[in-house]
């Protein structure tokens, strides 16, 4: 089934709209349902030296092209110098969880002999998605064989009394004109505690083609059946979502030409249209995305009508 979406615009610039701390862009917006007028979307927001830090901007729930606040700080900084996360934090998912709202973030760390390292933290918010508290210093996805340079978590379900994760797995660099980009594809993996994930998952979704990493994965249930959007960057300088269908979240098939949106004739998202991320208000699901240069004047929004996710736990 190809859902159609339309365009509403961007929603938010960075340099223009964003507050002193936000230099430029919103990294992986990520929508969450703050209360029946407000969509929180987080986002890591970058400062002069492209350092990553997460906050939001609020927008009103039936008119996502509306403002309503941006945050005046960051709700996860970067971590303690040392840690996985002491060069940037960017966001994974934001998801209702035991104990509160979880944030699966992605942390970087720069390294002598290659471009960053990027793993997997959660914070949890008992107030409501205002602050954040790290569960851990450490990743709660790490290292594994096949697994040397990333380990991504982009989406999170609880269903089942069970976490399912979803993740972009790298083991190195592919050397595009001189220069170094992550390779990387789409794992899986479940656990009962955020604090002992198993570091090897199984591979659910690979790269095709001329194409080299293909990750950012976030995961819905539409019509009973689990639909996966993601973003796939080929050798030639494509970087564009893709859309896979499952009916377990773990067997998946893809079906790019049934994204139903495209570049933009010009402007903001003209070139590049990337990282969608979609929530339902009502009988309307929208589409958060970056455009042009991976985000960085910031993200703007697109609407289905007639489409709504399924949010139960299955339980």
């Amino acid at each position: 089934m190809t859902i159609q979406w339309e365009k509403l615009g961007a929603v938010f610039h960075t340099a223009k709209q964003g507050k002193p701390w936000m230099k430029n862009t919103a990294l992986t917006p990520t929508p969450f349902r703050l209360d029946e007028n407000t969509i929180r979307v987080y986002a890591g927001f970058r400062d002069e030296a492209g350092v990553s830090r997460i906050g939001y901007v609020d927008v009103a729930a039936q008119d996502p092209t509306k403002i309503l606040r941006v945050s005046d700080a960051p709700v996860l900084d970067i971590g303690r110098d040392g840690c996985f996360d002491d060069n940037g934090v960017i966001l994974g998912d934001v998801v209702e969880g035991p104990g509160g709202i979880h944030m699966f973030y992605v942390g970087f760390q720069l390294v002598a002999k290659a471009k960053f390292l990027a793993f997997s933290g959660v914070a949890l918010s008992i107030d409501g998605g205002h602050s954040f508290t790290r569960i851990s210093e450490s990743p709660v996805l790490d290292r594994a064989k096949g697994q040397s340079t990333i380990g991504a978590i982009h989406s999170a379900r609880f269903e089942n009394n069970r976490w399912r994760l979803w993740y972009a797995c790298g083991d190195g660099w592919e050397i595009i004109n001189g220069r170094p980009f992550p390779r990387y594809n789409v794992h899986y993996v479940e656990a009962d505690d955020l604090l002992d994930i198993p570091r090897r998952g199984q591979l659910c979704v690979d790269v095709r083609g001329d194409e080299y990493r293909i990750g950012r994965p976030r995961v819905y249930r539409i019509d009973g059946e689990y639909y996966m959007y993601y973003t796939k960057g080929t050798i030639s300088g494509s970087y564009f979502p893709g859309l896979a269908r499952s009916v377990d979240g773990v067997q998946w098939a893809r079906h790019d030409n049934e994204l139903g949106i495209s570049l933009s004739d010009e402007g903001w998202d003209s070139q590049t249209l990337c990282y969608p991320a979609l929530i339902s208000v009502q009988d309307k699901t929208y589409m958060f995305y970056n455009g042009n240069n991976m985000g960085y004047e910031g993200f703007g929004c697109a609407q289905a009508n007639g489409i709504t996710l399924d949010e139960s736990t299955l339980a």
